[in-house]
Order: structure tokens, then C-alpha cells, then sequence
């Protein structure tokens, strides 16, 4: 007797190939999800801190709060709610405050874990802008440099133990004496 072989797929084989698919695309559903949540996640987190840094710039710029323990505000960024909560803690060093400003997505009765944070310091023991006596091209503290004696250029030492004299790569502009050529006040380079 001779069996004739049908082609095709069993039912089972049909059964298992659908379950197959199914957990394949409840997986691939489950991953394009997590993605889409954490990129909403950081668009709010990223709009948040910009929020938090203005704010601690207000307040720079206003420092009449500066005495104020606290102040709250609401505004519109990005066509939605947010609100903020200012804080102003004294530090060890008199005349210096902590500020730190913390965002929620929302109106300001929405109370929950804050979206961002920011912390910075202000008050009269900060020093102003431009005041460091840091060379930030160099990264190091500028110290006014001996010059070297103008002599053929080349590396030289002052004695023993001394440090070695190098010439500046950057010429020197000193004024014009009276009774030399050129304008007055317009310098002579030398090098």
C-alpha cells in the first residue's frame, strides 16, 4: 500500500509559526514603545533643565530676591505648562547663597519628583566676571614673565640655578620716547 504524501503545512506547524510571529512582534512592539517613552523623557527633561538655567539666570540678573527664602512661578514653554520653585539656602561663606531651582511639567499644583534641577551659587563673595587672575588660553595662573635681555635671541640662562630666559614669540610694543620718528602714542615693535 502506498501512501501518497500531501504537501502543505500541518495545522500544528501553521499554529507554531503564528506564535512565532506574535512573540517576535509583541517584542518589537514592546521595544519601539520603551524607545518612544524615552524620547519624551528626555525632550521633557532637556526643556526643563533650559528652564531651570534661565531661571538661575533671572535671578543672577535680578538680585533683588537675593533676600527671599523661596519664590514660585508658571510659565509657557515649548506650547506647554511648566512651573518652577526657587530656593535660596545661606552657605559657611557670609554673603553667599545657594540657589537651586527645581521644574515640573504642569500646573503648580502638580506636585510630584521634579523634572530637573540646577544648583548655583551667588552674592557678594563670588567674584565678578573678568576678575581671575587665571590666563584661561593657557590654563595657568599669569605671572608677569622677566624679560630677557635682547640679545641674539637664543635660549639663555640668568646664572646658576636660574630659569631659562626664553623670548617672547609675541613682539613687545613699547611707546615712542620724545623726539623719535612716528606719532606719539603709537609705539615701536620690537622684538
Amino acid at each position: 500500500m502506498s501512501r501518497l504524501r500531501s504537501r502543505g503545512f500541518t495545522l500544528v506547524e501553521v499554529l507554531v509559526a503564528l506564535m512565532v510571529v506574535a512573540i517576535g512582534l509583541a517584542a518589537l512592539m514592546t521595544a519601539v514603545s520603551s524607545t518612544a517613552r524615552t524620547s519624551g523623557y528626555l525632550r521633557d527633561k532637556t526643556l526643563a533643565q533650559w528652564i531651570a538655567l534661565n531661571r538661575l539666570t533671572e535671578v543672577r540678573l535680578t538680585v533683588n530676591k537675593l533676600g527671599a527664602s523661596a519664590d514660585t512661578g508658571q510659565l509657557e514653554f515649548a506650547n506647554r505648562t511648566w512651573h518652577y520653585d526657587t530656593r535660596y539656602f545661606e552657605t559657611s561663606i557670609g554673603g553667599m547663597k545657594r540657589v537651586v531651582v527645581r521644574v515640573w511639567l504642569g500646573k503648580s499644583d502638580t506636585k510630584s519628583s521634579p523634572v530637573a534641577e540646577s544648583y548655583s551659587f551667588m552674592g557678594a563673595s563670588v567674584g565678578t566676571p573678568g576678575s581671575s587672575n587665571v590666563d584661561w588660553t593657557a590654563g595657568t595662573t599669569a605671572a608677569p614673565a622677566a624679560p630677557c635681555p635682547p640679545t641674539g635671541g637664543a635660549q639663555q640662562t640668568a646664572g646658576a640655578g636660574a630659569a631659562p630666559c626664553t623670548p617672547s614669540p609675541t613682539p613687545a610694543v613699547v611707546p615712542n620716547a620724545p623726539g623719535t620718528a612716528g606719532p606719539p602714542g603709537t609705539g615701536q615693535t620690537t622684538q
